[in-house]
């Protein structure tokens, strides 16, 4: 596949080439949640993937489908996750990964990008493009390029998270009212719209955003895309882009019911509850889906409402003034 819209059928094979390398995380239903709004409240938490984020199946989906072609390398542009997922992926594929990450990328996210053997390439994100800076390289070594979102088969790879969900959903017998997921480029919007609308064509799918850096929210209400007029200055720092992917968009634009957006300090008491009350260690931008949900801004009574917490990979220090965002609220 190279840049075509990706399919159902694509999402299923990805769903094959990553089998015995990502995880299938469960679908947990969350009694604290369905009680306290009315509804049947269910969590896929990708904080529990591999690389502790959702971007390990697209990754691992993207590189296996080069072939022979991946044994030149392997570059990517990312703040974090995609970087880990792609490291992580190359590594356990025999491959080498250059990774274009931001200089204010969380400490351990680089961390861990460098102990899967990565190397990382350090840029500004509010001067520089990262895409450019991760092409450049790629056509002076001969590696391929991976986008975090604009990708076929990354968008396929992220799909099987929605196909996990309508099969688990299918085995409970519970049909999905809502699927809140959170949302930068929107690749794991459209592979999770794509599967679930399959098999479930009514239900509401809605992208979720920090404040500020809502170009999805806006380029739906558009009908076109629209950028951001900033590209730092959120804590969701897994979820700032400039524009939506157009692969992507092709997709979502047809399939999604909207978009919503959250302020940073409802970001930051979603991550206080997932640890208070869920025992659960989400990021910021993971956790944006769970502060919609918690801030009111969808009716969940008497629906069945999915919430994908899409990453945990997540700083002690954000981490403890989430808790403490959280605990001064309740």
């Amino acid at each position: 596949m190279k840049n075509d819209l990706p399919s159902f059928a694509d999402i299923e094979a990805a769903a094959h080439r990553i089998a015995g390398k990502a995880v299938r995380t469960p679908l947990l239903n969350a009694p604290v949640l369905s009680e306290r709004f009315g509804g049947q409240i269910f969590l896929k938490p990708e904080c529990l993937q591999r690389t502790g984020s959702f971007k390990f199946r697209g990754a691992t989906n993207a590189i296996a489908a080069l072939g022979e072609a991946a044994q030149r390398g392997i570059v990517a542009g990312s703040s974090g996750n995609h970087a880990q997922g792609i490291a992580e992926a190359a590594r356990l594929t025999g491959v080498h990964a250059t990774i274009v990450m931001p200089s204010d990328a969380p400490e351990a996210k680089r961390a861990r990008t460098q102990a899967s053997g990565a190397t990382i390439v350090a840029y500004d994100r509010a001067t520089e493009d990262r895409e450019a800076i991760g092409m450049a390289i790629a056509e002076r070594s001969g590696a391929t390029f991976i986008h975090a979102y604009d990708n076929a088969d990354v968008i396929a790879g992220q799909g099987t998270v929605g196909l996990e969900i309508a099969d688990d959903c299918a085995a409970l017998g519970v049909t999905p009212d809502m699927v809140l997921v959170s949302c930068s480029g929107g690749g794991l919007t459209a592979g999770t719209a794509l599967a679930v609308s399959e098999r479930y064509p009514d239900a509401g799918i809605y992208t979720v955003e920090p404040e500020g850096f809502d170009d999805y929210r806006r380029s739906l209400q558009a009908g076109h895309i629209v950028a951001n007029e900033k590209m730092s200055g959120s804590v969701c720092d897994a979820l700032m882009v400039r524009e939506p992917g157009r692969i992507g968009f092709a997709i979502n634009k047809e399939r999604l019911a909207g978009g919503l957006a959250v302020c940073d300090e409802a970001a930051l008491r979603a991550v206080g509850f997932a640890y208070e009350q869920l025992r659960l260690i989400v990021e910021p931008g993971g956790a944006v889906a769970l502060a919609a949900l918690l801030s009111g801004q969808i009716d969940a009574a008497g629906k069945t409402v999915i919430v994908v917490l899409s990453g945990g990979n997540i700083d002690d220090a954000v981490l403890q003034t989430g808790i403490a965002a959280y605990r001064s609220n309740s």
